[in-house]
């Protein structure tokens, strides 16, 4: 199995070390017999399934099936490597010459969106992460570029079609999109789609523990709907991950100067101040 994972393309094992060379990455399918039909017409078939295989680290890999244009699509799970080399099946022909020039292509599509969308030329983005969707309808990339278009040019219901989207895709929350996941959010705010934002955020901090932009936020969406007290308690807990971020201090000090803080404010922000200077004294200004 080591040789022939060898000859997929682009793995990044060519001059690698002896042990690096052995990792599992490429295409690898399962077969399970399943019954159709029903009564007398009832038959046994083979279903094969291909997935995506990534190797992570020596014990783990993580899996993610093929849609039905050859391409990696819908969730991700992490399973151990030995159940790989049990009972998966390396497909590295279908991997070179079908599955790797189709990702290729995608990736290529979803890039010259995002070149045209950083050119303004918005009518040109949409025609390519249109067509990055029609052969992946759950690709992170290009639902953030297409939801951002819209909401660059204020089309706000095509924009809440990608929205309720991309909260369903747990993907979208995962650390390699927070850039772009960040300028979404910023972009709902700025359409005042406020509701959509705080249920955006909320999501976030279902998917992330320990953010404080995330619960900065949230804070800021609550703010819009007038809720103070819901604004209040993540600004604090905004101040007890990071007690120097001065936009949420400022915040604060708004809210206090228009009386929107409950009376025990004080004694709270201290309380959140103190709890995380205990906790990491190094963080302490001079």
């Amino acid at each position: 199995m080591a040789d022939t994972e060898k000859k997929v393309p682009d793995n990044g094992r060519a001059g690698a070390p002896e042990e690096e060379k052995s990792r599992i990455q490429g295409v690898f399918s399962t077969q399970n017999l399943v019954k159709v039909g029903t009564g007398s017409t009832q038959k046994k078939t083979v279903q094969k399934m291909y997935w995506y295989v990534n190797q992570l680290d020596d014990e783990n890999v993580e899996i993610q099936p093929l849609n039905v244009n050859y391409v990696p699509s819908g969730p991700k799970k992490i399973v151990p490597r030995d159940e790989i080399l049990e009972k998966f099946s390396p497909e590295p022909e279908f991997y070179t010459y079908t599955v790797f020039p189709k990702m290729r292509e995608l990736n290529k599509t979803i890039a010259r969106g995002d070149r045209h969308r950083k050119k303004g030329e918005s009518y040109s983005a949409e025609f390519e992460y249109n067509n990055a969707l029609k052969v992946d309808i759950e690709n992170i990339r290009a639902n953030f570029g297409l939801g951002l278009t819209y909401l660059e040019r204020g089309e706000k219901e095509k924009a809440q079609d990608i929205f309720e989207r991309l909260v369903k895709l747990d993907a979208a929350f995962e650390d390699e999109h927070k850039h772009l996941f960040n300028e979404f959010g910023i972009n709902l705010r700025k359409q005042k789609m406020y509701q959509q934002a705080l249920e955006y955020y909320t999501k976030a901090l279902d998917m992330v523990e320990n953010d404080e932009n995330l619960h900065y936020n949230v804070a800021r969406a609550y703010f819009e709907f007038k809720k103070y007290d819901k604004t209040f308690e993540h600004l604090l807990e905004t101040l007890k991950l990071n007690p120097e971020m001065e936009h949420a201090k400022k915040f604060i000090m708004y809210m206090k100067k228009h009386n929107m803080l409950p009376q025990d404010a004080d004694a709270k922000i201290k309380q959140a101040l103190g709890k995380k200077s205990r906790q990491e004294p190094a963080e302490k200004s001079n």
